[in-house]
Formats: C-alpha cells, structure tokens, sequence
C-alpha cells in the first residue's frame, strides 16, 4: 500500500513525524513523502527533520514563496508530477498550511482519494488564510480524521458522511511524548545562553507571533507590542522570532541585533526560531505561554502550562474547555488582565483530552490499512483511467490556478 505523505511548514512535519514513524512499524505500507518547500530554511524546517527523526524526502519541490495564489499553483503542479508518478493508493495532508490545500486539490484533480488529518478544525473566521485552507481542504478528502469531538460536529453540520469521519485524537500529541522522552536524556546547552551569559531566568514566560492578520497590521502590532512591553517589565519574556514577525518588527524601528538581542528596557529577550526539541523544553519551562499560534495551544494544554491565545478566536476549543487555553482576544485591557491573573497564581483547573494518549498515529493507520487494503489491487488496475485525468488534468493546469 503506498501512501503519498505531503509536508511544507514546521506544524505539517511534527505531525508527519508520528505518522511516519508508525507506517514504519507496517512492511505493507510504502510511504512516499514529499516536501514542498514552503518553509525551506534549516531554522524554519530542516533542523526538525533531524530531531524528529523524519526521512529524508523522497521529493523536494522546492517551491519558494512568491504570493500565496503563486506558491499554491506551482505546488499543485509540482505534486501532481509526483502524484502521476508514484500512483499512490491514497494522499494524506496534514494541517491547514498552502501545501495541505495543494495536496488535496492535486490528489482531487487526478481522482486520488484524499485522507485529511486534523480535519474539522474551524475558527468560523474566514479572514484566515488558514480558514479557507481547511474548509476547501475538508470538502474534497474521502477520509476526516479529527483531533477533537469539535471537528467532528462541524464536519457533520457542513455535510459530510459520517461513515468519512474519525474520531482519532493528536497526531501533535503523539511527537510530543515521544519528545519530552528524549529531553530527559539530552542535554539542551543552547538554552542555556537564550538571554545571554547568565543564562535563563528562573521565571519566565514564552511568546510566538507569525499571523498575518496581527502582524502585518501596523496599527493593531504596535498597539499588542505595547502590552508586551508592559509585560516583560512584569516577567521576562523569551520570544524566538518568526521571520515575517522580524521583518514587521523592523520597519517599526525594533531590531533583533546579530543572531540573540534582547530588548533589555522591556524585558523582551528575542532569539532566533528554535528547533522543535529547544522549544518544547522553553514551553515545558514557561510560568505561561502567550501565542497566536493553533500548534501552540495543543502543546501548552498537554504540558499543563497556562496559555494565553493573543486572538479573537480559536480553532481548538477543546483546549479553551478542558485545557489550560485562555482565548484573551487583542484588546490591551483584557490582555493585561489575564496576565495579572497568572502572575498571582490564578491558574485554571486543566485536563489532557482524553484522546491526546500518544496513539493517534496508530489509530490513523489502523483506519486506512482496513479501508485501502481491500481496494489496492481494484485501484492499481485503474492506471489507464489515471493516466487519462492526469492528462486532462495537467492541460488544464498550464492555464494557471483559478
């Protein structure tokens, strides 16, 4: 059975990792995995390949960002080469980022069937680049494997099959604990000198940034940089910079000195991205953590850290409900108060869902072992009819993505 893995940016590969590493374990599975590029630097993702001990792609498209509508297009036909080529008997997209949204719309072109992981997800904000990415994404997968019971409920009021969806938990989750088993036997000297000779504070919280919406608003970033000052007067604040944050926080007059700056009036100690290792160990660390980001929230609710999510919604509500998620919104008010709850010690009561066990990778391929085994010899001797929709297909594409 060959299943055709597709990865871009730092989330698909955490997950990717789990699902590798459990096809492993199977002789009848022959993963395929293609890497688009979308995030092609070794910070933003060509460390994590190491730490998580992920293969080396079996393809590398190399598509660089060049406008989301560019990048989109040039994957799709990157991947469609691949697709045509390989005849998987299944394509599996992980995420919400372009490469998910191209995989699936690849696969879908040639009448491959589509298996989306973390499928269901919704912030209900379709101001979200991420939000259109997984709607379209959910719409053409045969199979929905989803990390919450929300995603389930969403994907059934839009319509789709129930016998489609499966509930299997956190494929995140799966990385984590295998991680934080390699932590207690490595050592991390690199974030020993994150804020300069002295090392670490003893307290400290953790912040991350990169959404469009906040970032590549001035006016909204100057004013969510504000309370951030304040609160690293409060606590010091550790905060590895995303690369589009960094070019944002330039042209408002803010550097990040040499590789490790710290604003040292506000307590705000910028570094570099991290690898995957170095930053669980600063989350698993933190007094709490402030984010924009959705991985962020899973990661902080299975470590039982305090999460303040910096947005007006959030996708995972399960870790709102029974995690340790706060969703503060973006008003300076509400922000600093949340803050001084945590610093007095008001932390809420917080569960792990009940899913997130570690074994959300095994359930996923249980499903598709029974489902594609069966059908493996039926599909293979359908090669004259894939060869006909990747030709129809590939017409159609040299006119561009519309």
């Amino acid at each position: 059975m060959k299943i055709l893995m597709v990865a871009g940016a730092r989330p698909n590969f955490v997950k990717i990792a789990a699902l590798i590493g459990e096809m492993r374990k199977h002789p009848e599975i022959h993963p395929v995995l293609v890497h688009t590029g979308q995030h092609c630097s070794n910070e933003m993702s060509g460390a994590f390949f190491s730490e998580l001990d992920i293969p080396c792609p079996d393809y590398d498209l190399g598509v660089r960002p060049d406008g989301v509508r560019m990048q989109i297009t040039e994957i799709i036909q990157g991947l469609a080469d691949v697709m045509f080529r390989e005849r998987p008997d299944v394509v599996l997209v992980v995420g919400d980022v372009n490469s998910t949204l191209a995989g699936a719309l690849a696969a879908k072109g040639l009448g491959i069937p589509v298996a989306h992981v973390e499928a269901g997800l919704r912030s209900f904000d379709r101001r979200m680049p991420e939000e259109i990415n997984r709607v379209i994404t959910d719409g053409v997968s045969n199979m929905l494997f989803a990390s919450e019971p929300s995603g389930v409920e969403n994907l059934l009021r839009e319509g789709r099959p129930p016998e489609s969806i499966f509930l299997v938990g956190n494929v995140m989750i799966d990385t984590l604990k295998r991680a934080l088993k390699r932590m207690r036997d490595i050592p991390l000297p690199t974030l020993e000198s994150l804020s300069g000779p002295r090392g670490l504070p003893d307290r400290y919280a953790v912040l991350t940034l990169h959404r469009q919406g906040l970032v590549d608003d001035r006016a909204l970033f100057g004013r969510v940089w504000s309370v951030l000052q304040w609160v690293g007067r409060k606590i010091p604040i550790i905060f590895p910079v995303h690369p589009r944050t960094q070019f944002r926080l330039r042209e408002m007059g803010i550097e990040q000195a040499g590789g490790n700056s710290c604003q040292s009036a506000t307590g705000i100690h910028m570094v570099p991205p991290l690898g995957y290792l170095e930053f669980l160990s600063l989350e698993n660390r933190a007094a709490f953590v402030m984010t924009d980001s959705g991985g962020v929230q899973e990661e902080t609710t299975a470590l039982g850290v305090p999460c303040l999510t910096l947005r007006e919604n959030t996708e995972r509500p399960i870790t709102v409900i029974e995690g340790t998620n706060t969703v503060t919104g973006l008003d300076p008010e509400n922000i600093c108060r949340e803050v001084r709850r945590l610093l007095s010690g008001d932390t809420r009561q917080a569960r792990v869902p009940s899913l997130w066990d570690g074994r959300a990778a095994e359930r996923i391929v249980r499903v598709l072992l029974g489902h594609f085994e069966p059908e493996r010899q039926m599909l293979s001797a359908r090669s004259d009819v894939a060869t006909t929709a990747y030709k129809d297909y590939a017409a159609t594409m040299k006119g561009g993505w519309n």
